[in-house]
């Protein structure tokens, strides 16, 4: 296997050599090219939610080939009605909430369009952004500064105006950085994932909700790693009964079709006009009918419960595992902080070689997201395979692991470097 990077690759080397070559996959599980089966808790990190090769979207694609791939914005397209719709009554947790969607490809794109938006919103002048230290937000040139981690911006300078960072969960940071006069919008992600899945405290987000309504701010969630189900709630903020006024939701909207999505209340979306934003491929048929196919597959399945309910039994077997420090997160979005010794890469990478994927946001964390139709006993083969890999005789010296290709370094692994 020629690897990025590699003399005999084409690739460009933003990715570490891969240790595996996965050519198939089925429910939560994958097959690599010598034909090893793994277990996935990663699920391209919170995008197959459904599990690979769910037969509904498979063959909602398969169908749509056929019929119609792009015909570009300039025409209608029922599809995105449809799907828009679809989307604006989950944010309103069943309830329509007369909200407007812009598609996208991607998590990025979606943040850039919320942005955007915001500075519509705000007006010459007012147009900066506050987000959260620890945040990650995309990789393009805006919303890798709105990302909250300095050491992505090294060698990307200057990064483009308008951004500042402060703690996270620290609603008084917030109320200093938020100048009315500035501040167009606060940008959050309602658990920080590539933080480490850090849960902020209990009512930050309706705290931050009244400051943005005293100031005359918009609220900005980042769903776009916890929306869908994966938190247990179909949105994370709805765990707190917030609205927001604007929502970037991608990853799980496809099952692992480029698909993202930035949702505003109408009297915000409406700031937009013709010419302002838009998409060559943002919205197209192929990605559209994969987003209704998940969509309603998601709704009869009631993702949320079923993530509520295994995300408890994860929760309840990982806190026995001898090497865990504590468990944090919500539903199927779990991080796994291990004891001081461990190296939560080269854990990870132990884990791939008995055959489950998972990774490592930040060297002291193993982060769990599986399909959310998993089952109660792969749960149990997944804790116990972590027990293992974290067994003494797993590997003695966890400081001196080598930095080897199945797991990055801290920060080095983040998923949104496809964002």
């Amino acid at each position: 296997m020629s690897a990025p990077g590699s003399a005999t690759s084409h690739l460009m080397p933003t990715y570490r050599p891969a240790p595996v070559r996965f050519v198939s996959g089925r429910g939560c599980r994958l097959r690599d090219d010598s034909g090893r089966e793994y277990l996935d808790f990663l699920s391209g990190i919170a995008v197959t939610s459904l599990g690979h090769a769910h037969p509904a979207v498979a063959e909602a694609i398969a169908a749509q080939a056929h019929e119609l791939l792009h015909v570009s914005n300039l025409f209608e397209n029922a599809l995105a009605e449809e799907v828009a719709a679809r989307i604006d009554r989950l944010v309103g947790d069943g309830t329509p909430m007369d909200g407007k969607v812009f598609f996208a490809n991607s998590g990025a794109e979606a943040n850039a369009a919320a942005i955007k938006l915001a500075r519509r919103v705000g007006g010459r002048g007012r147009h900066e952004v506050v987000s959260a230290l620890g945040s990650f937000h995309g990789r393009t040139l805006a919303t890798l500064h709105a990302t909250g981690q300095p050491s992505k911006h090294e060698g990307f300078a200057p990064m483009p105006e308008g951004f500042r960072h402060v703690a996270y969960g620290d609603v008084a940071a917030l109320a200093s950085a938020a100048d009315p006069t500035r501040v167009a919008a606060v940008l959050l992600e309602p658990i920080e994932g590539e933080a480490g899945v850090v849960v902020p405290p209990r009512g930050y987000l309706a705290a931050v909700r009244a400051l943005c309504d005293e100031r005359g701010i918009l609220l900005v969630l980042d769903e776009i790693q916890t929306g869908l189900g994966r938190t247990g709630r179909w949105f994370a903020f709805q765990d707190e009964g917030v609205a927001p006024d604007v929502v970037t939701l991608a990853k799980a909207l496809g099952n692992g079709v480029p698909i993202g999505a930035c949702w505003a209340r109408a009297e915000v979306a409406d700031c937009f006009t013709p010419g302002d934003h838009g998409s060559t491929f943002g919205g197209q048929p192929l990605a559209l009918s994969a987003a209704r196919a998940t969509l309603d597959t998601m709704v009869a399945l009631d993702v949320p419960a079923r993530a509520r309910a295994r995300g408890a039994q994860l929760v309840a077997s990982l806190r026995s595992v001898p090497g865990v420090r504590t468990v944090r997160g919500r539903g199927l979005l779990i991080g796994v902080v291990l004891d001081d010794g461990y190296d939560a890469p080269a854990v990870a990478r132990r884990a791939l070689d008995a055959g489950l994927v998972v990774n490592a946001p930040t060297p002291d964390v193993i982060r769990l997201a599986p399909p959310l139709v998993v089952s109660e006993a792969e749960c149990d083969e997944a804790v116990a395979i972590l027990r293992s890999a974290l067994a003494p005789t797993a590997g003695a010296d966890e400081s001196a692991a080598p930095d080897g290709p199945a797991v990055q370094r801290a920060g080095a692994d983040s998923e949104r470097s496809s964002r």
